[in-house]
């Protein structure tokens, strides 16, 4: 089908739409010029920092249902940044983001190579058949084989330009994705939590794996708990294999049994594994994306994950990941219905399926509360649905980053849930003129700028820009927040320090949203601009007695985010 037909189809859908729909017609995304390197692009409230082609081994661009170089998700280490993909993975030094710098490549085929980093080490997901213990490229031809892998891998990065494998555990499923879970009692080991949704391979490869789903020791309905001792990850070993899909009388199958919820509603996958698992240790929480079900984890034991709820969503047809706010009351589930190879955000499409569904979190329960989608329609060649993302920084907002694949990333903010806001977008044209695998895998903040797993394409950087979503205060306060390490399904709460910077993006919020009178605004505003121009006592009685003033501004409207705002003046009246 030609790109002009596409476009026509796409505009007289939205003729026939929703005025909410109709509004799309106007967005800079719709007709976005075709191709591969040369595609048309469209960007609002961020700047494209630079732009890396993938390296060599890794630059054949994938064919339509297949997932072969395509690049996967990424981890992040200090200025270094792990890009997984099908064939390996590949390591940039982005010290200078608008040239970043190619370390090593790694050829070691298995699947989409999800990657994490703790320390000296790295993890990667193995799922293929094709998957080797030697990372060998032939494959492996027997049906039962000692030289297929399939699990986590265990390389050695204390010399990244030479990663070297030295561990490996094998699971019965393979790992589509992992999680890291920190021992917060035993700093020498960490847990990962293994996801495997590929076939169960048979005992006479892996003792002990077992297909029948009605046999009591069945290898679905559970995942795998690894312990890597880390002065020793060749001893890493499964541990456990929790039945968190379990009903309370123990029936494995517990949980969502699959098919549709009623008339016009997903039809759901059958809960029998988790596609995703995002753990957030200082919560003691986790939420798993879990195919059938969205499900919280109780932690606080890492190396005995327990549900203690679940969740269903007559909109979704695949449970796929999990995002909490950085105050855990609100976790966000993304569908990916149609796997990720189809078209899925048209402008026929329901806005609530292929999308995110929010719940508020309170006494260690789930509400829902409201659903997302990516706001500007795409066309039939474009594979496009919710994937990976992570929170910005933003001070005082929910405000997150997401992958659509094809239809690019999305910047939005959920304070409300139930009301949620895109503020921030880049998208580029489709691949191809047919239906081809592309766009966004994955799009993470990391100190201060977002950076997007192009999967045919390679490693984009970009920053996010002022507008009238999102102040330059508010940026900002976000780049206040430095990691040395993020490995995205591993939440670490986001804390600010005390800055001038910070207590200015809370006025800026407090304006825009109508908080506080524009003459107190005012006000504010000088009394900081003095503070900052003064030292010593001056300074800290300036600060004590506008932190005073604002107590009394807490009694009102806005009241929470003044409270905030008071806080920082009164930390910096004390610096």
């Amino acid at each position: 089908m030609s790109r002009f037909r596409q476009s026509t189809l796409v505009l007289a859908a939205l003729a026939a739409a929703p005025l909410a729909a109709q509004s799309a017609a106007a967005d800079p995304r719709v007709g976005l010029k075709t191709g591969w390197k040369d595609a048309g692009e469209a960007i609002r409230g961020l700047a494209l920092v630079s732009h890396t082609d993938r390296p060599e081994g890794f630059v054949t661009p994938s064919m339509p249902g297949s997932f072969a170089n395509a690049n996967s998700d990424l981890a992040f280490k200090g200025s270094l940044v792990f890009v997984g993909n099908f064939n390996g993975f590949q390591v940039y030094d982005v010290a200078d983001p608008k040239a970043p710098r190619l370390r090593a490549t790694v050829t070691c085929p298995g699947g989409q190579g999800d990657v994490s980093v703790h320390g000296n080490l790295l993890f990667m997901s193995v799922e293929e058949a094709r998957g080797r213990v030697d990372c060998g490229e032939q494959g492996v031809r027997d049906t039962a084989s000692a030289e297929r892998f399939r699990g986590v891998r265990i390389f050695d990065i204390s010399n990244v330009e030479q990663p070297r494998q030295v561990g490996f555990v094998q699971t019965c499923r393979g790992s589509h994705t992992h999680t890291l879970v920190p021992d917060a009692k035993d700093a020498s080991r960490v847990f990962v939590y293994v996801s495997g949704t590929g076939f169960v391979r048979p005992s006479a490869e892996l003792a002990g794996c077992v297909r029948n789903m009605r046999d009591p020791n069945t290898s679905l309905f559970s995942i795998d708990v690894i312990e890597v001792p880390l002065a020793n990850p060749q001893a890493a070993r499964i541990v456990a294999s929790p039945r968190i899909f379990a009903d309370a009388s123990g029936k494995v199958a517990g949980l969502w049994q699959g098919g549709a919820h009623g008339e016009g509603t997903q039809m759901t996958a059958m809960t029998d594994q988790c596609h995703d698992i995002t753990v957030y240790p200082e919560l003691g929480l986790a939420a798993g994306a879990c195919s059938g079900n969205g499900i919280l984890l109780d932690i606080s034991n890492p190396a005995a994950p327990r549900r203690i709820d679940e969740v269903t969503d007559p909109n979704f047809a695949y449970w796929h990941s999990a995002t909490f706010s950085n105050d855990g009351r609100v976790v966000l589930f993304s569908d990916e219905w149609g796997g990720g190879t189809a078209a899925r955000c048209r402008a026929t499409d329901k806005p609530t399926w292929g999308a995110n569904a929010l719940f508020t979190l309170a006494n260690r329960k789930m509400t829902p509360a409201g659903h997302y989608k990516l706001p500007a329609p795409q066309t039939d060649a474009e594979n496009c649905v919710a994937h990976n993302g992570s929170l910005i920084p933003i001070p005082g907002r929910n405000v997150m980053v997401q992958a659509f694949y094809q239809g690019g990333l999305t910047v939005f903010d959920f304070t409300d849930p139930r009301d949620v806001k895109e503020i921030a977008f880049f998208d580029r044209g489709p691949v191809s003129e047919r239906l081809t695998l592309g766009g966004f895998w994955s799009t993470y903040w990391y100190d201060g700028r977002i950076y997007g797993s192009e999967i045919a394409r390679g490693l984009d950087i970009l920053e996010l820009q002022p507008s009238e979503h999102l102040s330059r205060n508010e940026i900002e306060a976000a780049k206040t927040v430095r990691m040395e390490l993020l490995n995205p399904q591993t939440q670490t709460r986001l804390v600010w320090p005390p800055s001038f910077v910070l207590a200015r993006a809370y006025v800026d919020q407090l304006e825009r949203d109508r908080q506080l009178p524009a003459a107190r605004v005012a006000a504010v505003r000088r009394a900081l601009d003095a503070a900052e121009r003064g030292t010593g006592t001056a300074r800290a009685t300036q600060l004590r007695t506008l932190a005073t003033g604002l107590d009394r501004d807490a009694r009102g409207k806005g009241a929470e985010k003044v409270r905030l705002l008071a806080g920082v003046v009164r930390e910096l009246g004390k610096s």
